[in-house]
This record gives C-alpha cells, structure tokens and sequence, in this order.
C-alpha cells in the first residue's frame, strides 16, 4: 500500500514538475525580448491588412527572432488588428507588441509640410509619410466642392498649408489632417502678431501667403526677400502691374523657364501678371514660413524694379525708375546670351 502511495505522489510530482516546466517556458516565451533590432522598426496594418501579413512584417521588418510567444497568446486573448503605425524595439516581447497593436497605441509620425509648387506634389509627399492615396488627395484637392468645405477655392486652397513639421498619426483621414491644417493654421496667424501685421498692411491671410509665393519664387537669398515684398507692395499700392516672372512660368506651366520670352508674355491667364494687374487668383506655391513673415516685414523703400544680378549670385539690382532697371536688365540679358541660355 505504502508502494501504490509512493508510485501515485511520484507520478503527481513529475506531472506537476512538467507543468511547471511548461509554464516557465511558456512565460520565457512571452516575456523575453524576440527581436533582433539596433533600432526601433515599425509595423503598419491598413484596413485590409490580415494577421498573417503582420507576422510577415515582424519577421521581414523587425527581425523577430521567435513568435511562439505571439502564437501562445493569440490563443488566450482576442485580437482584433487597428490600423496605424506601430513602433516595435529592440526590447519589446509578444506580450508588449500585441497589447500595443490590440490597444491601437500608434507611434505618431512627423511630418512636414513642403514648400511645393503644386499640391499633388504635396498629395504625395502625404501618400509616402500617411495612410493616404496620393491620386485620391490630388482629386480632392482640384476639386472645387472639397476646397469649398475648408473655405477655400482650388486657386486659394495652398494657402492653408502652412510649411511646418506636424506630429499626426499615420492612419488620419483626410478630413481630419485638413481639420488639423486649419487648426494650424489659425495658430500660425495668431502667434508673432502676424494678423495684427497683415491688418496692417490692409492685406488678407490669403492675399500675403499669395504675395510671399511670388517672393519666395523671386528669390531664394533670404535677406533680400523683405526688399522684393517691398518692391511688390509699392506696385500694388500703385496699381502697376506686377510683372513677376514666377507668375508667367506658372501661367505657362513651365517652372523650369530661365528665360521668360515675349511669346510667354502674352499667355493667356489669371496668372499673367503683365497682363492683369493685381495679385493672381491664388498662391503659386505653397510659400515658406521666411516668405510670409518676409511680405509681412517688408521693407519700406522707394524702389519698383528689380532685375537678378548678372554675376548669378541669386542677389538682384533694385532700381527707383524705369530707365535705371532697362540699364540692369540688359546687363543681365547680355549675361544670359553669354550663357546661351534661350529658354
């Protein structure tokens, strides 16, 4: 009897010892870090995104050494994948990871707004760093009822977008990254009393971000863009046309002209400012932050001409009359012919 007793507490002890042993393997499995990372990779899980496919992007992506700990889980917790951009570390475990795909803890993303010409150049910059299609923005963003939404038209629509970095989630719509520019936006002008300055300048938000692009396409030489938005403002104020260069290339649809021609004189378009006094319909771009502050700082000075510097040096020659700036810009023809530039 005593034998049966002693058979029956080994066989307990063994069992219980296995158990043990699976537990403490099973735990291991869980607990210990299973990527072999230098640095932070991440998972990104879209709407149509299986689990499977997020295995592979631990696997491919982040160097997971063993998911046993995953697998063991998955059957133990539900899981439901959330679209986003996930951060994984080299430190992270399955227990870690899969809490903070379940729960939706996203790593947020920066972006930053680019000083572009056309915006479905900046559709794509938002389709490479968001959960965005660069086609369906770019669509948006022509379209007129969509402009219309955010209090803008398709010309004046840059004027929202003000070149900053930006911390959103990968996964935003695109309603909400517009809610979150206007916000932004409304920020920007009301911090370094910059609407306290375009009041001043009898200018709207969209009037001096449309003035800047055209400074900003004027000129790259940052201490000189004050003087051009000078320039610019002491033509408006006398109602001459602005005859801006920037303005024909956009009206052509050639931003690579170095030579502005008499046949691109005469296109056609809103945007030919030697044709249509005034500022154009819109920006030409979407204006950098130096440029708007610059047309909102802009020098007070006599000048209404200005030519590029024949030496190419980005710098140019302000001139007060007529007869002066003709002197500065056949110099710099003279220089362009050197050059054989014709176009």
């Amino acid at each position: 009897m005593k034998k049966t007793h002693r058979n029956v507490l080994i066989a307990v002890l063994a069992v219980l010892a296995i158990l043990a042993a699976t537990a403490f393997w099973a735990v291991h499995a869980v607990l210990r870090p299973c990527f072999d990372l230098q640095e932070t990779a991440y998972v990104y899980i879209r709407p149509e995104t299986t689990e499977t496919d997020i295995l592979e992007q631990l696997q491919t992506s982040c160097g997971a050494t063993s998911l046993t700990g995953w697998h063991l889980l998955r059957h133990a917790m539900e899981f439901q994948p959330r679209t986003g951009r996930y951060a994984i570390h080299p430190e992270d475990n399955s227990l870690t990871v899969l809490r903070r795909l379940r729960n939706g803890q996203q790593e947020p993303v920066r972006l930053t707004i680019p000083s572009v010409r056309r915006l479905h150049r900046l559709a794509g910059t938002l389709s490479h760093h968001l959960m965005l299609d660069s086609a369906a923005v770019a669509t948006a963003f022509a379209d007129s009822s969509f402009a219309s939404k955010w209090g803008y038209s398709t010309a004046t629509l840059p004027a929202l977008f003000i070149p900053n970095t930006y911390e959103l989630f990968w996964n935003i719509s695109l309603d909400a990254f517009m809610q979150r520019m206007q916000r932004e936006n409304e920020t920007f002008w009301d911090s370094n009393s910059r609407e306290e300055k375009a009041k001043a300048l009898g200018m709207s938000h969209i009037e001096v971000i449309t003035l800047a692009s055209i400074v900003d396409e004027e000129t790259a030489y940052e201490p000189e863009k004050a003087r051009v938005a000078g320039v610019y403002l002491n033509r408006l104020q006398r109602q001459m046309p602005l005859q801006a260069d920037p303005t024909v290339k956009f009206a052509v649809g050639d931003d690579g002209l170095r030579r502005i021609l008499n046949q691109h004189l005469r296109t056609q378009s809103p945007y030919n400012t030697y044709i249509y006094k005034g500022l154009p319909p819109g920006p030409i771009r979407i204006p950098s932050v130096s440029g708007i502050d610059a047309v909102l700082r802009a020098e007070r000075h006599e000048y209404l001409y200005f030519c590029a510097k024949e030496d190419f040096s980005g710098s140019h020659n302000f001139a007060r009359t007529f007869s002066e700036h003709a002197k500065n810009a056949r110099r710099y023809q003279q220089a362009l012919n050197a050059r054989g530039i014709k176009k």
